[in-house]
């Protein structure tokens, strides 16, 4: 609904723009948009808030440039990422946007090409103490995030965020 919505808009006004939707593991989202499949089912997503198991009447796939499948354990290191970076905790699909973006970002670095991307905060995360902010919890459903958090925080935010490192010699 949210992309249907925001896909309509940028239409409407015809910016120069495209929209990039960033879909949890097992949702079926992006591979309706790859293949025009309406029936497709899948085991849904794991990610509290986005991503359905079936194809849902509000998302039009026609409004979706792209689409980018984003692992479980990659939206969670970035919501935890997120959510030190700002000081405020950030829910998981949060996460799963934010890890689209900086996919994104190095894209448009790595071609030259300059813009603005722009995002969601899609819930506040202190709703997710109990369960994605819990260590034990997050490791118990879903392993070990920390490969995930170090690409992310490591090559994934110097190849898209940070400057090139010059070297002298």
């Amino acid at each position: 609904g949210t992309s249907a919505t925001i896909g309509r808009y940028l239409r409407y006004r015809r910016f120069e723009t495209e929209l990039c939707v960033a879909d949890p593991v097992g949702s079926v989202f992006a591979a309706y948009h790859r293949s025009g499949d309406a029936s497709l089912v899948g085991p849904g997503s794991r990610i509290e808030g986005i991503g359905r198991p079936r194809v849902e009447p509000s998302f039009i796939p026609t409004l979706v440039d792209r689409m980018l499948e984003v692992p479980n354990q990659e939206s969670i290191a970035a919501m935890r990422w997120l959510s030190q970076l700002l000081g405020r905790k950030v829910g998981p699909s949060t996460g799963t946007n934010f890890v689209g973006m900086l996919a994104v970002a190095g894209e448009m670095r790595a071609a030259g090409t300059k813009g603005s991307i722009l995002s969601l905060l899609c819930d506040a995360g202190e709703r997710y103490l109990p369960t994605y902010h819990d260590a034990a919890w997050v490791e118990q459903q879903f392993g070990d995030c920390a490969p995930a958090q170090q690409r992310l925080m490591g090559d994934g935010v110097r190849s898209c965020l940070l400057p090139p490192t010059v070297h002298s010699g």
